[in-house]
């Protein structure tokens, strides 16, 4: 009986991964999840992974109902605003997946975010929780803020909730400008 041989050793960046997410607007103000962790702080737009087979817009009307208990149907728009490319190295056994974030914008009413959760509880591998605290800012005051994907300053410097963009692909995020916390 022959012996298999072992696996060659994974590469960095050779997996993709595809995180679904979306800046949600009530007015001037967008929807970023606060994630408090030892040592640091930072906000993400309510969002997450496709899981294997599913389709992008079901996934991103499956993570907002997840995050932000939103049905999409309430709010209006879905345009994709932003790509980033995130090729980061990161701790762990397994070698770190390239990323795409799809940053999409939705809007909704001052009545429909009445209605939304006010904190996250993200599963982790353990089968533990980690709690996010959902929080309503100001999209302009949002550059100085630590956001990933780092989408804080193209965020502030948009002319309006609703102006069009005119490249939705973002400046990629690697090694060389990003460091993992």
């Amino acid at each position: 009986m022959a012996s298999t041989p072992p696996p060659p050793p994974a590469v960095p960046f050779s997996r993709i991964k595809i995180r679904t997410a979306a800046l949600v607007f009530c007015g001037d103000e967008v929807a970023l999840i606060r994630r408090d962790r030892p040592g640091s702080t930072h906000y993400s737009p309510p969002g997450g992974n496709v899981e294997d087979g599913e389709d992008l817009t079901c996934a991103l009307r499956r993570e907002l109902a997840e995050e932000l208990a939103l049905d999409i149907d309430r709010a209006e728009g879905g345009d994709l605003l932003w790509v980033v490319d995130q090729r980061v190295s990161r701790p762990g056994p397994t070698p770190p997946p390239r990323k795409l974030h799809l940053i999409h914008r939705l809007h909704i009413t001052p009545a429909v975010r009445a209605t939304l959760a006010v904190e996250e509880r993200d599963e982790q591998p353990d089968g533990s929780h980690e709690t996010g605290v959902i929080e309503w800012i100001d999209y302009r005051k949002v550059a100085g803020l630590p956001v990933f994907p780092p989408i804080g300053a193209a965020l502030a410097a948009l002319p309006g909730p609703r102006a069009a963009t005119a490249d939705a692909a973002l400046e990629a995020v690697t090694d060389d400008n990003y460091t993992w916390v």
